[in-house]
């Protein structure tokens, strides 16, 4: 069958089938179908309530009409190959654009087998370009001209594909690194808590852009929730790291346990394999780089916070903002995620969530810009067109200039807008008497 196909043109370490099928083909299925169903309610034309209309305006009615973009680029990322760049696809398309998919390295295959299905599935076989994997690839789009950039990728990729688009000003779509926040408050169910940041360790081997890196959790439980990590630890298996990323990660550790963080599992002496053993470590301060830096491995780092506030003000001291997790009572832990200066939160649970194709993603700060995915995300392939249509009434706009034009604003301005009645009550007298001299010509 097709998932099978699928799952054999994936290449990635720290991944089997059925990791490809729960985290890439299943998302991407639950994508079309909801594209199916509600691509054309999303994208149908607004006409905005007559009621809203300022008086002064008369007879105008405005509709607002979504136009596809034209061209759009999208730069897949290597740790998803199919799911982020598929669904960023399939909604650009389903907006009335043309797509280049330029996927990263490894992941032509698979987009190319993505590609061949949609044209089975009646798709017109220009509309959807897969490019070379290369870098230069999409540069030479760029410069060709496109109409949007959509990148999934680190924020150095980010600054580069940026640089390059701003001397077309072309616009983009930047969805990059992350260094999410865990907040568990006192009243959180701890062994949910422990099973969660297990999960985001392993789920595909640290490569996720929203997998925990800090936790925040209250004095309260902050001991319960640092024995259950350390007694959970056991099984964690060695996770295939790109050697370059292990150096950095096992070099900003040990500068945190210098500065006084404790290590609670993980053994930074032995990481000189291909393989690196999930890092946890203790009692870490916000400021300290290892919990400033977006990182593409299982790394963990735990900071006991006072309450509420102290763990916002903790959190925004990292530069990027992704996505967060909050843990805890339903009311309070949702009073807390609307407080958080991220695009994306999930309560009380990780990650998994976000795969919900109703679910808009939309990074901050060093994060990135702009949406992808959920109804949002359909829109951000789209450009805007107002229609402003006069039916009847006045138009003393179009009339040359009077002497009582400005008596007449001024009389309009708090007749619609004055802060009490009264004043408005004698606005429109004011008003009123303006017009008529207008029109009697003095």
């Amino acid at each position: 069958m097709d998932a099978e196909v699928l799952c054999r043109s994936v290449s990635l370490p720290n991944r089997t089938p059925k990791d490809t099928i729960a985290a890439e083909i299943l998302p991407l299925a639950d994508a079309c179908r909801y594209l199916e169903r509600n691509t054309e309610r999303i994208l149908g034309p607004r006409r905005e309530r007559y009621r809203n209309r300022p008086r002064r305006l008369g007879a105008v009615t405005v509709e607002v009409h979504r136009e596809p973009r034209g061209v759009i680029l999208i730069i897949g990322p290597r740790s998803y190959p199919l799911f982020l760049p598929g669904v960023q696809t399939l909604q650009a398309l389903a907006a009335g654009n043309a797509v280049l998919w330029k996927p990263a390295s490894g992941g032509f295959q698979i987009a190319r087998r993505c590609a061949r299905l949609l044209e089975e599935a009646g798709l017109p076989c220009d509309l959807l370009q897969i490019l070379p994997e290369a870098p230069e690839a999409a540069r030479t789009a760029i410069r060709g001209g496109v109409d949007l950039v959509v990148l999934t990728g680190s924020t150095e990729t980010g600054r580069l594909v940026l640089y390059q688009a701003a001397e077309t000003l072309t616009p983009a779509v930047m969805e990059l690194g992350g260094c999410d926040a865990v907040f568990v408050r006192e009243d959180a169910d701890i062994g949910l808590v422990v099973r969660a940041l297990m999960f985001g360790l392993r789920f595909n081997g640290g490569a996720t852009c929203i997998a925990p890196r800090r936790v925040f959790a209250a004095r309260g439980c902050y001991s319960a929730v640092c024995r259950g990590l350390a007694d959970a630890a056991s099984e964690l298996h060695s996770i295939v790291v790109e050697s370059r990323v292990r150096s950095r990660v096992v070099g900003l550790a040990r500068a945190a346990l210098a500065g006084g963080a404790r290590l609670l599992h993980g053994n930074l002496e032995a990481e000189n394999g291909p393989g690196m053993t999930p890092i946890i470590l203790a009692d870490a301060r916000p400021e300290m780089e290892l919990l400033q830096s977006d990182l593409f491995a299982p790394v963990l780092c735990l900071v006991p916070v006072d309450d509420d506030d102290q763990a916002l003000a903790a959190a925004d001291m990292c530069p990027y903002a992704l996505g967060a997790a909050v843990f805890g009572k339903r009311e309070g832990a949702e009073s807390l995620a609307r407080h958080l200066n991220v695009g994306c939160v999930v309560v009380n649970d990780l990650i998994v969530p976000t795969a919900d194709p109703r679910v808009p993603f939309a990074p901050r700060r060093r994060s990135g810009f702009g949406v992808t995915r959920g109804p949002e995300g359909l829109l951000e392939m789209t450009v805007v067109k107002s229609i402003a249509t006069r039916e009847r009434g006045p138009r003393r706009h179009l009339d040359p200039p009077g002497p009582q034009d400005l008596r007449i604003m001024r009389s309009l301005l708090e007749m619609s807008h004055g802060p009490t009645l009264g004043r408005r009550i004698r606005a429109g007298f004011r008003f009123a008497a303006s017009v008529v001299r207008r029109l009697r010509g003095k």
